[in-house]
């Protein structure tokens, strides 16, 4: 699953969403049901405390090598180096401005993480594992 078939040399040329965390399944990654309390895994059944739940980053983008446009996602930890830190501190990080500003409203920190991400891979040429 993880197995490199070749390299790809491209320009991000947009972000295709804008949620870049998703609370993630440690035995199968796939996305978590969570509620107040409980995570729940639809795949494979995993269950758990929500404060529990571990998170991954998922990097959906449209991208352009001298021939093709392409949409590709990238997950995980290779994402680490770009942000700075793992996707649940990241998620920490923002809750906890969150609650200190006081803002009711969590928009503009979505925004400010939205155009941090936009101005840190829009533009730039990067070498693809597919």
């Amino acid at each position: 699953m993880n197995r490199v078939q070749g390299l790809l040399a491209a320009s991000v040329i947009s972000i295709q969403n804008s949620c870049f965390i998703y609370p993630a399944c440690q035995n199968c990654f796939s996305r978590l049901i969570l509620d107040s309390r409980r995570f729940h895994c639809l795949k494979c059944g995993c269950t758990g405390e929500a404060k529990d739940a571990s998170y991954r980053y998922r990097l959906s983008l449209k991208i352009a090598d001298t021939n093709d446009l392409l949409d590709i996602t990238v997950f995980g930890s290779c994402l680490d180096p770009f942000f700075g830190v793992t996707a649940k501190n990241l998620l920490r990080y923002i809750q906890d401005f969150d609650q200190l500003s006081g803002e009711a409203n969590t928009d503009s920190s979505s925004r400010a993480l939205v155009h941090a991400v936009e101005t840190c891979f829009i533009g730039k040429r990067f070498i693809f594992g597919v």
